[in-house]
């Protein structure tokens, strides 16, 4: 019984080993043994080891380290990225494309940040296009290569305009502009700083609208590189033209005011050049920003389905009225402001429709016949909307209206509209065209100037010239003038006058003017 009851308490019967204890407290037991043994062995071979092999340890447990600091740099490796996009319906998730393969080493590529085989660009001012982003994927950009902000206008600076007018064969022309902006300050209202089509003056229009008027008179001074930001003889006055235009622009960026049916696009797109500008050559003066912006956006709200504008909003379309508004979205560019591509786009549809002799004559509207003023209009459309200097169309259609029988000639062929244009689109061209047109611009536009009377400085407006006879004296003395600044107004889109080493180094002064 004793022996028993031993048992039951758990105690090892006389005659048997330990591990015939009970399972669990001979499992402690053993394992108490056993970490007892190994931490016995380890402090006795640590007691026992020669110093050289303890040496070795720590010198291999150090070179380990520092292999690792050094080749950490350069171990390769993989970029996990997770993105999370959602298509329009359920189920239909778009792919995300990246230049890295995901979790798959093997077919991790390497981006490509510059190609060294960039071909060579022909002008290496040219800024990059905000694009906005096309959902049907077909067309990559815009046709139009963006000018950097402001650099188009910078030949109205007063080292610049120098230089320009030499290069060109501006000499002589000067003069004329001066006594022109005179005129237009004599004739600027006193009490609200606009202008007026009618008058005070002889010769004016039958028909008022004075925003395009004052529009029109401050390119003029903005021409000539005159804003209300830099000091000058004028400055007072284009503040003064400003302070009223910008009070005339509504909250929907319009400047129209019901003057005349068939004014409200042409005023709109002329204001819309001026305050575009403006705010360009003012170093972009943030107060200038919202009402550029609006100014464009009437316009790009208002194109016609057909592509341009013509008298109403979303209407039908003419060249004529389109020309000017294709003029106010490139002043919109070379300020830095975002137009989209479509826009553009349309704008070519259109210019296609009114088109004849293979794309190098155009008409006032589609199925009339082509004149050399339409030409002359689209021909600077399709230069801003990216044709080439060497474009087969362009190149015909410039033959035409700078041929004889086109060319300035106030006795037989007055007709200042298409001289105009057709003077931006020989100065764009250069050479031989821009030569032949200048000969007789820089000879016959001064000398037909006003020389006497309370109308000096002015142009006389044509009774047989449409055009002149509903825009009045200061419609023809302000696109006058417009061509008289040509050398600088704007600088030529196909070549870079900054690599011409004569305007690169420092300006001589122009030769005095007789």
């Amino acid at each position: 019984m004793a022996s028993e009851e031993s048992f039951r308490r758990g105690r090892t019967r006389p005659g048997r080993r330990a591990s015939d204890a009970p399972t669990s407290r001979a499992t402690s037991t053993e394992s108490d043994s056993a970490e007892q043994g190994r931490e016995d062995f380890v402090a006795k071979a640590a007691r026992q080891a020669p110093p050289w092999l303890i040496s070795a340890i720590v010198h291999m447990a150090v070179l380990i380290a520092m292999g690792l600091l050094i080749l950490s740099p350069h171990v390769r490796q993989a970029v996990m990225i997770e993105a999370t996009t959602y298509a329009d319906k359920p189920g239909e998730q778009l792919e995300f494309d990246s230049p890295l393969a995901g979790d798959d080493t093997d077919e991790v590529q390497d981006p490509i940040l510059t190609p060294e085989d960039l071909a060579k660009v022909d002008d290496p001012f040219a800024a990059p296009l905000k694009i906005d982003v096309q959902l049907d994927g077909v067309t990559a950009s815009s046709q139009i290569d963006a000018s950097q902000i402001g650099l188009a206008l910078k030949g109205r600076e007063p080292g610049m305009k120098r230089g320009l007018l030499a290069k060109y064969g501006g000499q002589g022309t000067q003069r004329a502009v001066e006594v022109g902006l005179k005129w237009l300050v004599r004739n600027q209202d006193k009490q609200t700083g606009s202008w007026s089509l009618k008058g005070p003056y002889s010769g004016g229009g039958p028909y008022e609208s004075r925003a395009a008027a004052t529009a029109m008179a401050l390119l003029a001074f903005q021409g000539d590189g005159h804003t209300r930001h830099s000091k000058g003889p004028y400055q007072e006055n284009v503040k003064r033209g400003w302070d009223f235009l910008l009070a005339q622009q509504d909250a929907d960026g319009c400047f129209y005011r019901g003057d005349g049916f068939n004014f409200r696009f042409y005023a709109q797109a002329q204001c819309a050049i001026a305050i575009c500008e403006l705010y360009a050559m003012s170093h972009q003066d943030p107060t200038l920003r919202k009402p550029a912006e609006n100014a464009i956006g009437y316009l790009l709200k208002s194109q016609s389905p057909k592509g341009g504008w013509k008298y109403q909003p979303n209407g039908s379309s003419d060249v004529s009225v389109t020309g000017w508004v294709v003029m106010a979205l490139q002043s919109a560019r070379m300020a830095g402001i975002e137009i989209s591509s479509d826009h553009f786009r349309q704008i070519e549809k259109f210019l296609d429709s009114t088109a004849s002799e293979g794309g190098s004559r155009y008409g006032y509207e589609p199925g009339h016949m082509a004149t050399p003023s339409m030409t002359a209009e689209a021909l600077l459309c399709r230069q801003y909307l990216g044709w080439k200097r060497d474009d087969p169309r362009l190149i015909r259609g410039v033959e035409w209206i700078t041929s004889p029988e086109n060319l300035i000639n106030y006795d037989t062929n007055r007709n200042l509209y298409c001289w105009y244009y057709a003077a931006q689109v020989a100065h764009h061209m250069e050479g031989e065209y821009w030569r032949r047109w200048n000969v007789k611009m820089a000879k016959e536009l001064p000398a037909h100037q006003v020389k006497r009377g309370g109308e000096t400085g002015s142009w006389d407006p044509s009774r047989d010239d449409n055009y002149d006879r509903i825009g009045g004296r200061l419609y023809v003395t302000c696109l006058t003038l417009y061509m008289l600044e040509v050398y600088y107004r704007h600088l030529p889109l196909y070549s870079n006058v900054f690599a011409d080493q004569a305007l690169s180094s420092p300006l001589k002064p122009a030769e005095p003017e007789n």
